[in-house]
């Protein structure tokens, strides 16, 4: 009765159960490194026992498939595939090429520079020459003018000592005539006289009087000289301080 239970019992156990399958989707081979056909991909044999246990174990060809594995799924471009390169920089001019020198001036056309520089400098100098002449009497007439301002007081002076005659016989006489001698040497000019015709570039009229004009006088005459007037050259130091009256 007991055999018959263990015949029983063995008949009732389950079929052995069907071992997973496992499809291999990579899109590379681990052992050839190669680039899979989508095709084949899916379509291939279940991965055995032997193959599983394989891969758990990473050998020396599965190590340098996965390299390549990785390279080809981030760069999508296996190693020796053409990629583009940049062009290379091609000279724009002949100037820009290596190995190439700038053409040399010969020495006709050095010497034809420089006698051109030379030209273009003596004619500067020339003008600056030209220049100076002009200015330099204008830059005296100015310098001696300003000395003549400045002794103004003292020549006045000396004008009205010579009208009230306190010169005469006096040692101060000669010191006086040599100073308007000098003074005269550089172009200094004393001018303002009665009878003169009135000009006002040259008079300065401080009064306006009734009085006699000299025989002849057509218009405002100079009748009184408070100050007489200096120039220098061309240049008005100062106008003739002058009293004036109409003729009748």
């Amino acid at each position: 009765m007991s055999d018959d239970r263990f015949s029983a019992g063995s008949e009732e156990e389950p079929a052995e159960a069907e071992r997973p399958i496992i499809r291999d989707k990579r899109r590379l081979d681990p052992q050839t490194g190669q680039v899979r056909n989508p095709e084949t991909a899916e379509g291939s044999s279940p991965v055995t026992d032997d193959q599983s246990t394989n891969q758990g174990v990473p050998d020396e060809t599965q190590a340098a498939g996965g390299d390549n594995a990785f390279a080809g799924a981030v760069g999508d471009d296996l190693p020796g595939e053409d990629q583009e390169q940049p062009a290379p920089d091609v000279p724009t001019s002949a100037a820009d090429a290596p190995g190439v020198a700038e053409p040399r001036q010969s020495d006709a056309d050095i010497a034809a520079g420089l006698q051109d520089e030379l030209l273009r400098e003596r004619a500067a100098y020339h003008n600056y020459r030209e220049l100076m002449k002009r200015e330099r009497p204008k830059d005296r007439e100015q310098a001696i003018g300003s000395v003549v301002e400045s002794l103004l007081p003292v020549l006045d002076d000396i004008y009205l000592a010579h009208q009230h005659g306190d010169l005469e016989g006096s040692p101060f006489e000669k010191i006086a005539g040599k100073l308007e001698t000098t003074l005269g040497r550089f172009g200094v000019q004393r001018f303002g006289e009665v009878g003169e015709p009135f000009d006002p570039q040259h008079h300065e009229a401080l009064m306006h009087i009734e009085a006699e004009v000299p025989e002849g006088s057509d218009g405002t005459t100079v009748v009184q000289v408070m100050q007489p007037g200096y120039r220098v050259g061309e240049r008005i130091v100062r106008p003739a301080r002058v009293a004036v009256a109409d003729p009748q």
